[in-house]
């Protein structure tokens, strides 16, 4: 059983990153690893020579699979509605966002390829004659940062957090060819952005991609952007997870912003109960694993005996990703102390 999903998943990988790179023409040559305790912005390098630029096919919003969203004044969400895989190379598989200044705007997450990312732009025109002056990576996997190179070929500075550089470089969850931020953000520092007179809290949270997560916050709009640490309404990715950590981070974001209009990472636009959703998920999976750990299960046992997803996850996206899951809680709950997670 342990090897039909292994190759049922790694086939879903293998789609995911064919999708991601398919488009991807360019690659920027690394820069040297920032300091661990403060930003650094670092030079664009000359893309490499003598290749063609790529032929772009214009996109809308439809064909994407996106739908706009205001979520407060000057702030949108861009909404995913597929699943996955998607459809298409075309269709987006997690949700954007866009912040409106005074005097300029923040893009955050630009998809996984050129296509989606010049969509994005369109987008940004068509509510505001200000210029695009950040972009935001809230982690490093694939179908959030396909599209920086569009950016940085327009000195769009973009921005990241811990080793995203280096895991992008390594091509690590299907990144292989794509342009990392040239702007890190390291450890646990914080970040206010200022885009004219309106303040863009970033900060960073643990437990979904390897040190790599930020949260992004707009105070006069109490809007969050949990990028995805939030999978709302589907079932959450958790390849490269910490899920204490993970939880958590989800504890301390349900205290800091109880009364915030939640962005999810992964469908619709929520509350604090969206982020209270994530957690109820952890926690029965914590508890189921604890009963594996008490029956001397083994993985392949797992796998075999809870193939079937739980009523009360059925309505859920993503269903492709639920034996990941399972794995993650065998791995990290099933061989370690019975530590409960932070409700």
């Amino acid at each position: 059983m342990l090897k039909n999903f292994n190759r049922k998943y790694a086939a879903i990988v293998f789609g995911l990153t064919a999708i991601a790179t398919a488009t991807f023409t360019s690659v920027l040559v690394g820069l040297p690893a920032a300091s661990q305790t403060k930003i650094q912005a670092q030079p664009q390098n000359q893309l490499q020579k003598n290749k063609p630029s790529p032929i772009i096919k214009k996109i809308n919003l439809q064909d994407a699979g996106l739908q706009l969203q205001k979520v407060g004044q000057g702030v949108y969400a861009l909404v995913a509605s597929g699943d996955i895989p998607p459809v298409l190379p075309t269709v987006a598989i997690c949700n954007g966002g866009i912040v409106i200044g005074s005097d300029s705007v923040l893009v955050i997450d630009p998809f996984h390829s050129p296509q989606l990312a010049e969509l994005m732009i369109t987008t940004v025109k068509s509510l505001t004659d200000k210029p695009i002056k950040y972009v935001l990576n809230t982690h490093y996997h694939f179908a959030r940062t396909g599209g920086n190179a569009t950016f940085i070929k327009l000195g769009i500075p973009v921005l990241g957090r811990g080793a995203i550089r280096e895991y992008i470089r390594m091509g690590k969850d299907g990144t292989k060819g794509f342009t990392p931020p040239n702007v890190v953000l390291n450890g646990q520092v914080t970040l206010d952005l200022w885009l004219g007179d309106r303040q863009v809290k970033i900060e960073p949270v643990e437990g979904h991609a390897s040190g790599t997560d930020l949260v992004i916050y707009v105070p006069d709009a109490k809007v969050l952007f949990t990028g995805d640490m939030v999978f709302h309404k589907r079932i959450p990715y958790t390849g490269d997870s910490d899920l204490r950590k993970w939880q958590a981070s989800l504890a301390r974001l349900i205290t800091n912003f109880p009364n915030a209009k939640v962005v999810p990472g992964e469908g619709a636009v929520t509350d604090v109960t969206g982020i209270k959703d994530q957690q109820t998920y952890f926690s029965w999976l914590e508890n189921l694993a604890f009963q594996w750990k008490a029956q001397n299960l083994t993985k392949e046992q797992v796998l075999e005996k809870f193939t079937k997803v739980p009523d009360a996850y059925k309505d859920y996206k993503f269903q492709s990703l639920y034996s990941l899951t399972l794995i993650s809680a065998y791995e990290q709950f099933t061989r370690s102390q019975n530590i409960p997670l932070i409700p």
